[in-house]
């Protein structure tokens, strides 16, 4: 099933210890780690052990392709280093940035950085297929841009027209990307190629989005677009009164988060000793997506909950949430079993 996807490093690869999952889905779990020999050393590793019978095949052969474009632009600045794959999981170097989404470069110099990315990846013959998320593409800590997740990155063996077209969408998926949030530095040329797309995109549009979408959101339960309101202001109050309500609840929050399908999702925290199973037999028809029990909410010196870190579990802003732990051990120690023990795992971004 990995066909003929590179096994292994040139040496022996790290050992893996994990400590965290960072999200889930129906083709891999994706769990931050270190070295066990240097603490130091941050690792990423996809899991495909413990994958649903129908989607196994699927995802081995995606992390096979994966695995063969990671070894090809190995050395590029910006992508990810392969370190050892053999059927069971992935690993690979962690690559330190924060998704696009929540960087929102302005800079120009990260787009020209972007760009020399792209070339550098298609002067190996890799196309990465994949860069029309935003989360897919890192702004790191000294301003230069990274990319991530090759499941349906491509090795091309011949420069021909599929490699062509492949790579053109690689670099109109950059235009979309400086055209969201950076747009007043777009040449017109650059604002052309954002709003040209090849004719395969097209058809893709046309036909086979609407079977991608079936499979994603019916077949494998991602969430539609029902509910794209202000949830938390229609639905908030009423849904903490029903959470307070219940004497084994001591205190409550409710946030947001994007639906992968699309639209809005409610996650609730209860501040409770009951187990998840518990809560949703108590709450056995609430319009919570994610319903979370935690031992003590972090509040502010006032004493109210910090619906601003809370928002940041709900919605799985991990970097984020790492980032402000750097500088505060303290609400590092608080946050660790909440992060722990959330439920939602997605790093679907909504457009």
């Amino acid at each position: 099933m990995t066909g003929d996807a590179p096994s292994s490093s040139p040496v022996a690869p790290p050992r893996f210890v994990a400590d965290a999952v960072l999200k889930r889905d129906a083709f891999s779990e994706t769990v931050s780690g270190h070295d066990a020999a240097d603490p130091a050393h941050k690792l990423a590793l996809r899991r495909l052990d413990g994958l649903p019978a129908y989607s196994r095949w699927l995802a081995r052969w995606l992390a096979a392709r994966e695995a063969r474009a990671l070894a090809a632009v190995s050395g590029i600045a910006g992508t990810p280093t392969f370190l050892h794959f053999d059927g069971t999981g992935l690993l690979r170097d962690w690559t330190e940035g924060r998704p696009l989404q929540h960087a929102r470069p302005a800079d120009a110099a990260w787009y020209r950085d972007a760009r020399r990315l792209l070339r550098e990846m298609r002067r190996r013959g890799v196309t990465h297929n994949d860069l029309a998320k935003p989360q897919n593409w890192l702004a790191t800590p000294d301003g230069r841009a990274a990319v991530i997740d090759f499941q349906l990155a491509h090795l091309h063996r011949r420069r021909g027209r599929w490699y062509r077209l492949c790579a053109y969408e690689d670099l109109r998926h950059l235009m979309k990307m400086k055209r969201r949030y950076a747009r007043a530095q777009m040449t017109p040329l650059e604002l052309r190629l954002a709003a040209e797309r090849s004719a395969p995109s097209r058809l893709w549009r046309a036909t086979g989005k609407r079977a991608y979408i079936f499979v994603t959101r019916r077949l494998i339960h991602w969430s539609d677009n029902e509910g794209a309101g202000d949830r938390l202001g229609d639905e908030g109050p009423a849904l903490h009164a029903e959470l307070l309500a219940h004497p084994r609840i001591h205190d409550a929050a409710i946030a947001t988060y994007p639906r992968p399908g699309g639209g809005a999702g409610l996650y609730g925290f209860a501040e409770t000793d009951l187990s998840a199973a518990d809560l949703r037999r108590l709450l056995p028809r609430t319009r919570i997506e994610h319903l979370q029990p935690v031992a003590r909410l972090p509040r502010d010196a006032a004493g109210a909950p910090r619906h601003d870190l809370l928002g940041l579990i709900a919605a799985n802003r991990i970097d984020e949430i790492a980032a402000l732990a750097e500088r505060d051990p303290a609400l590092s120690a608080e946050l660790a079993p909440i992060l722990a023990t959330r439920s939602n795992l997605t790093d679907r971004d909504r457009a």
